[in-house]
């Protein structure tokens, strides 16, 4: 009987123990889920999904892409790759119901007459989950996935701030009203997100063309809230001036898609010239100069000469217009966000430097010069963010990472680079400058 007695004592000591054990090791888990300061997430080009609803104002292209077609109701107009896949005849319809126009009147960009647009689940990162497998990888997914791998949670702690890609931040003064709307969205939700979590300042997270809504953003808040609310900025694979990828992007417009092209390529592939982003992705002079980056017999085109070129592939002169007054000083003012800062960039893959269209005929495939960089980034615009940002005195902290043979959708699907990117951002979580 004392044997079992004693038996029976020691099972409820471990019993005790495992329990007291695991408590522990929860205190200890949700301590530091609850130590980790707020992430908000803002995605790349084209990774912002967008609805909309049709009025009697819209004149469709086709009678099938009408109001009676879709009714007044919201319907998902970006990304659609299962209406697609059940009725490809909608191609053209969304492709007319993506474009901007541009209203004289009051200087800034605009949907078309009937056609109304939201973004779906502002300050959630469910719109980073695509149905298009091929899109799986480029929008974030995957590193919400890591996040939440490290104690991260949906609503609590962690935000996605997406935003209408079709537009861009345009010089201050200038009208740019969805910029301004989406500002106004992203400055509240920084604060609710701090608020939520013990006044913590947020560590914002970006892929791409991220990058220059979330510095555009933070350059034009008050240096004291940025300082109070926001205690780090990890940007992913965007350098500073563009790419000469856009001018091919461009100048490919001038051809029509063939009719295989799927809704991605023939907006993005072929380019929508109507969007207000496309002239702010375009090559800055600030940083290549004069440096050819289009070549023909007849003559070459610089960053200097981007008028030049734009007219070359058709643009009207309101429309190069737009582009001295809205895009280009944005490129040329660029500054640091004046908050600590990680810039993170693949490199050691061949990217696109200089395109040549001997003949002149720009709807033809080109031959490339490639450098390095991700794919998409070049080194040299990772090189001059270097310059512009780390050799600012007013800049607090600034580190550069570079990731060798990382691509630029990579950085953001891959488990290595993934692994990497969640290692600054507890890194950011644990530094003691804000």
């Amino acid at each position: 009987m004392e044997a079992q007695q004693h038996r029976l004592t020691t099972a409820l000591v471990l019993l005790l123990a495992a329990v007291l054990f695991s408590v522990g090791a929860q205190s200890s888990e949700a301590h530091g889920a609850a130590s980790l300061h707020p992430v908000i997430l803002l995605p790349g080009y084209s990774c912002g999904q967008l609805d909309a609803r049709l009025t009697d104002e819209y004149k469709p292209p086709t009678p099938g892409c009408g109001v009676p077609k879709q009714g007044r109701r919201w319907f998902r107009l970006w990304e659609n790759y299962t209406a697609l896949q059940e009725d490809p005849a909608l191609l053209p319809c969304y492709e007319d119901q993506l474009r901007l126009v541009y209203d004289r009147a009051a200087g800034d960009y605009r949907n078309l007459p009937g056609v109304e647009t939201r973004v779906v689940s502002f300050g959630t990162t469910r719109s980073f989950f695509f149905d298009d497998p091929a899109i799986k990888n480029t929008c974030m997914e995957r590193l919400v996935e890591a996040l939440e791998g490290v104690g991260y949670t949906e609503g609590a702690n962690l935000f996605g701030a997406p935003y209408d890609f079709r537009y861009a931040p345009a010089a201050p003064g200038v009208a740019s009203r969805a910029f301004a709307d989406f500002s106004s969205s992203l400055r509240l939700l920084v604060e609710h997100a701090s608020v939520t979590n013990g006044n913590r300042p947020v560590i914002l997270v970006t892929h791409s063309f991220g990058g220059l809504y979330a510095t555009e953003f933070l350059n034009r808040s008050p240096l004291p809230w940025r300082r109070r609310y926001v205690k780090h900025l990890v940007m992913l694979c965007l350098g500073v001036g563009g790419s000469p990828v856009i001018m091919q992007v461009l100048a490919s417009s001038t051809s029509s898609p063939s009719p295989s092209t799927t809704l991605l390529g023939s907006v993005l592939a072929f380019g929508n010239r109507s969007f207000a982003s496309t002239l702010s992705l375009l090559p800055s002079p600030k940083v290549y100069g004069d440096t050819p980056l289009v070549i023909t017999r007849a003559r070459n085109y610089s960053a200097k000469d981007m008028t030049e070129f734009l007219a070359a592939v058709g643009f009207t002169d309101d429309e190069v217009q737009r582009y001295r007054t809205r895009a280009l000083p944005v490129t040329l003012n660029f500054r640091g966000p004046l908050v600590p800062m990680t810039s993170i960039n693949g490199v050691g893959v061949p990217t696109i430097d200089r395109l040549i269209y001997w003949d002149g005929n720009f709807s033809a495939k080109p031959q490339v010069v490639n450098s390095d960089g991700d794919g998409i980034i070049s080194l040299d615009t990772v090189l001059a963010l270097q310059t512009f940002v780390g050799d600012d005195p007013d800049q607090r902290y600034f580190k550069s990472v570079l990731i060798p043979n990382m691509t630029h959708t990579g950085m953001i699907s891959d488990h290595s680079a993934l692994n990497r990117v969640v290692k600054e951002i507890l890194e950011a979580n644990q530094a003691t400058s804000s």
